[in-house]
């Protein structure tokens, strides 16, 4: 059985009233006190407060130095970074997903790493003051192996909707099919295959030069939307079919 909360009753008459108030005065005369008391106990050893203080922001202002000079050289870095195809093709899943991440960083974005399982269609999150929100979805795999229409199906249904992105973007070290290729340039899924990929990571030419990405205004919409989506699940769906 449930133990009834006991709540707090209201004085009533003037006895309780008188009560109250005089244990409501004796908590403010405490309090009075307890301030007064710290008052004095401060003056009396300010200049212990005094260095306290002053150690703890010294320290808090080489913390912040600290931080703001690795944050500036790893960014002096990335604002080098070269990545060579042979590199790239010797990475592993997660190791490709943070190498587009310091790409995308390089190129002036500011982005993370999100792939994770149920990361609906997004490895890759990126901002640009200029350019918008763009989502990169990484398909590490061998060489000769080919990403096809399936994935870019799945990144046009999630990339507006879910990840509220105006760039969608699919990056393989390996290669596309022609009707994944076909599919994404009429559905503006823009795509990365060995060659282009070599040409950002290697020789440094910055992603929305290769991609030739517009700037955004105010009245451009992120990616695709509810219609967009249920177009792209019947397309998908006649692809399948095929």
């Amino acid at each position: 059985m449930a133990r009834r909360r006991r709540r707090l009753r209201r004085p009533q008459g003037t006895t309780e009233l008188v009560a109250a108030s005089a244990v409501a005065l004796a908590v403010i005369v405490l309090l009075v006190r307890a301030a007064e008391a710290g008052a004095r106990a401060a003056l009396a050893h300010w200049p212990v407060l005094a260095a306290i203080v002053g150690v703890a922001g010294v320290a808090a202002a080489v913390w912040w130095t600290r931080r703001r000079t690795a944050t500036r050289a790893r960014l002096q870095r990335l604002a080098q970074l070269r990545l060579s195809l042979a590199g790239i093709d010797a990475l592993g899943d997660q190791e490709f997903e943070y190498a587009l991440r310091d790409l995308l960083v390089r190129d002036g974005w500011s982005a993370r790493k999100v792939g994770q399982q149920g990361d609906q269609a997004a490895d890759v999150i990126g901002r640009h003051p200029v350019l918008g929100r763009i989502v990169l979805q990484a398909k590490h795999t061998t060489v000769g192996a080919k990403v096809g229409s399936q994935v870019m199906y799945q990144v046009k249904g999630t990339a507006g909707p879910v990840h509220r992105a105006d760039v969608a973007v699919v990056v393989t070290n390996g290669s596309f099919t022609r009707d994944a290729k076909v599919w994404g340039d009429k559905h503006g899924v823009h795509w990365i295959d060995r060659d282009r990929l070599g040409r950002w990571a290697e020789h440094g030419i910055a992603l929305h030069d290769l991609l030739r990405l517009p700037a955004r205004t105010p009245r451009r919409r992120a990616l695709g939307g509810p219609a967009a989506t249920r177009r792209i699940r019947r397309e998908g769906a006649h692809g399948s079919a095929r």
